[in-house]
């Protein structure tokens, strides 16, 4: 469990990374490129790593449904949607959006056994923590106070420099 819990961490630690360099690099080249780039930069580094560490046999699929060949195109989704949320919305509350959501998807998956997962009760106990990471989401948003239509403070501050930068 505690390899788990250490593996979770610095997932979080490089996902959060990923995205201040997918903003920075969003600002110069633009989205598409930006979602180019960064899957094709992730596909070589994963298969020569695949391939060192398992050899050609990684090139050996068997036994898989064939919706599981779309993970990539989600993959897609992902990078595109975070760019974007996180050039409307900041970074921070971007991100506290997105694993709520993700923690809710995930719980109805898991309660409803979709997807080939072990179906897994719903508790109010799992219900209640949800709602209270809504709740601090709202509160983090709600602390920020009133600012101009369609961007956050950060965004604003950063997007000054940016243009200052260029000039």
């Amino acid at each position: 469990m505690m390899l788990g819990l250490v593996l979770s961490l610095i997932a979080g630690s490089l996902v959060s990374l990923q995205n201040i360099f997918n903003s920075k690099m969003n600002q110069r080249i633009g989205s598409w490129a930006t979602t180019t780039r960064v899957l094709f930069l992730g596909f070589v580094a994963s298969f020569g790593i695949g391939l060192a560490v398992e050899g050609k046999g990684m090139l050996t699929l068997q036994h898989m449904q064939p919706w599981y060949w779309f993970s990539g195109m989600i993959g897609v989704g992902v990078v595109f949607c975070l760019m974007q949320s996180m050039k409307l919305l900041a970074p921070t509350f971007a991100i506290a959006v997105v694993m709520t959501s993700q923690l809710g998807f995930a719980l109805i998956w898991d309660s409803l056994g979709w997807m080939g997962l072990e179906k897994v009760p719903l508790t109010p106990n799992k219900v209640i923590g949800v709602l209270v990471i809504v709740a601090g989401i709202v509160v983090f948003k709600i602390g920020e106070g009133r600012l101009p239509a369609g961007k956050s403070a950060a965004v604003q501050k950063e997007t000054a420099a940016f243009e200052q930068g260029n000039r």
